[in-house]
Protein backbone atom coordinates (compact mmCIF):
# COMPACT_ATOMS: atom_id res chain seq x y z
CA UNK A 1 0.00 0.00 0.00
CA UNK A 2 1.36 3.10 -0.97
CA UNK A 3 2.09 5.81 1.94
CA UNK A 4 -0.24 9.00 2.23
CA UNK A 5 3.36 11.05 2.22
CA UNK A 6 4.09 9.36 -0.88
CA UNK A 7 0.91 9.71 -2.67
CA UNK A 8 0.27 13.48 -1.22
CA UNK A 9 4.08 14.27 -2.80
CA UNK A 10 2.62 13.36 -5.77
CA UNK A 11 -0.18 14.99 -5.73
CA UNK A 12 1.37 18.14 -4.80
CA UNK A 13 3.59 17.73 -8.47
CA UNK A 14 0.42 16.95 -10.23
CA UNK A 15 -1.46 20.19 -9.30
CA UNK A 16 1.85 22.28 -9.30
CA UNK A 17 1.30 22.89 -12.88
CA UNK A 18 -1.95 23.10 -12.93
CA UNK A 19 -2.71 26.16 -10.51
CA UNK A 20 -1.50 28.71 -13.13
CA UNK A 21 -3.88 27.23 -15.37
CA UNK A 22 -6.85 27.57 -12.98
CA UNK A 23 -5.43 31.14 -11.66
CA UNK A 24 -5.17 32.18 -15.07
CA UNK A 25 -8.72 30.97 -15.77
CA UNK A 26 -10.28 32.27 -12.53
CA UNK A 27 -9.22 35.65 -13.41
CA UNK A 28 -10.94 36.33 -16.24
CA UNK A 29 -12.72 37.97 -14.09
CA UNK A 30 -11.29 40.35 -11.87
CA UNK A 31 -10.31 39.55 -8.30
CA UNK A 32 -8.06 39.83 -5.20
CA UNK A 33 -5.56 37.31 -3.73
CA UNK A 34 -7.73 36.07 -1.19
CA UNK A 35 -10.66 36.00 -2.52
CA UNK A 36 -8.66 33.79 -5.39
CA UNK A 37 -7.56 31.28 -3.08
CA UNK A 38 -11.21 30.84 -1.44
CA UNK A 39 -12.57 30.56 -5.35
CA UNK A 40 -9.64 28.08 -6.26
CA UNK A 41 -10.19 25.52 -3.19
CA UNK A 42 -13.93 25.91 -3.88
CA UNK A 43 -13.21 24.17 -7.40
CA UNK A 44 -10.75 21.64 -6.04
CA UNK A 45 -7.02 23.83 -5.90
CA UNK A 46 -6.66 24.15 -2.71
CA UNK A 47 -3.39 27.10 -2.82
CA UNK A 48 -1.32 28.08 0.12
CA UNK A 49 -1.27 31.61 0.27
CA UNK A 50 2.37 31.40 0.68
CA UNK A 51 2.35 30.15 -2.66
CA UNK A 52 -0.39 31.68 -4.81
CA UNK A 53 0.81 35.21 -3.88
CA UNK A 54 4.58 34.81 -5.07
CA UNK A 55 2.71 33.57 -8.50
CA UNK A 56 0.65 36.11 -8.83
CA UNK A 57 3.47 38.73 -8.85
CA UNK A 58 5.42 36.30 -11.38
CA UNK A 59 2.81 35.90 -13.69
CA UNK A 60 1.93 39.41 -14.04
CA UNK A 61 5.86 40.30 -14.29
CA UNK A 62 5.34 37.74 -17.20
CA UNK A 63 2.35 39.73 -18.50
CA UNK A 64 0.10 37.11 -17.99
CA UNK A 65 -2.05 39.58 -15.74
CA UNK A 66 -2.18 42.61 -15.37
CA UNK A 67 -3.58 44.65 -11.82
CA UNK A 68 -4.74 47.39 -9.61
CA UNK A 69 -5.66 48.56 -6.25
CA UNK A 70 -8.55 49.83 -5.10
CA UNK A 71 -8.35 51.99 -2.32
CA UNK A 72 -12.17 52.71 -2.05
CA UNK A 73 -12.89 50.57 0.58
CA UNK A 74 -11.20 50.60 4.01
CA UNK A 75 -8.98 47.98 3.36
CA UNK A 76 -7.20 48.64 0.34
CA UNK A 77 -6.89 45.51 -2.41
CA UNK A 78 -4.80 44.74 -5.08
CA UNK A 79 -7.12 43.48 -8.27
CA UNK A 80 -5.95 40.94 -10.25
CA UNK A 81 -6.92 40.00 -13.96
CA UNK A 82 -5.90 38.14 -17.04
CA UNK A 83 -3.99 40.10 -19.37
CA UNK A 84 -4.48 39.64 -23.27
CA UNK A 85 -1.18 38.17 -23.09
CA UNK A 86 -2.30 36.07 -20.38
CA UNK A 87 -5.60 34.24 -22.50
CA UNK A 88 -2.97 33.98 -25.68
CA UNK A 89 -0.44 31.33 -23.59
CA UNK A 90 -3.40 29.81 -21.31
CA UNK A 91 -5.39 28.78 -24.61
CA UNK A 92 -1.68 26.61 -25.51
CA UNK A 93 -2.07 25.51 -21.71
CA UNK A 94 -5.61 24.33 -22.53
CA UNK A 95 -4.76 23.19 -25.79
CA UNK A 96 -1.69 20.85 -24.17
CA UNK A 97 -3.65 19.98 -21.32
CA UNK A 98 -6.45 18.06 -23.31
CA UNK A 99 -3.67 16.34 -25.46
CA UNK A 100 -2.76 15.27 -22.19
CA UNK A 101 -5.86 14.13 -20.98
CA UNK A 102 -5.98 12.41 -24.41
CA UNK A 103 -2.69 9.99 -23.86
CA UNK A 104 -3.08 9.57 -20.74
CA UNK A 105 -6.97 8.35 -21.52
CA UNK A 106 -5.37 6.22 -24.66
CA UNK A 107 -2.74 4.56 -22.05
CA UNK A 108 -4.93 3.79 -19.78
CA UNK A 109 -7.57 2.43 -22.88
CA UNK A 110 -4.47 0.94 -24.64
CA UNK A 111 -4.56 2.64 -27.81
CA UNK A 112 -1.75 2.85 -29.77
CA UNK A 113 -0.77 6.48 -31.40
Amino acid sequence: MVSEEILRTHLQELRRGTVVVASLVALRHRDYGYALLQRLAAHGFPVDANTLYPLLRRLEEQGLLTSEWNTEESRPRKFYRTSEEGEAVLRRLLDDLAAVQTSVAGLIEGVDR
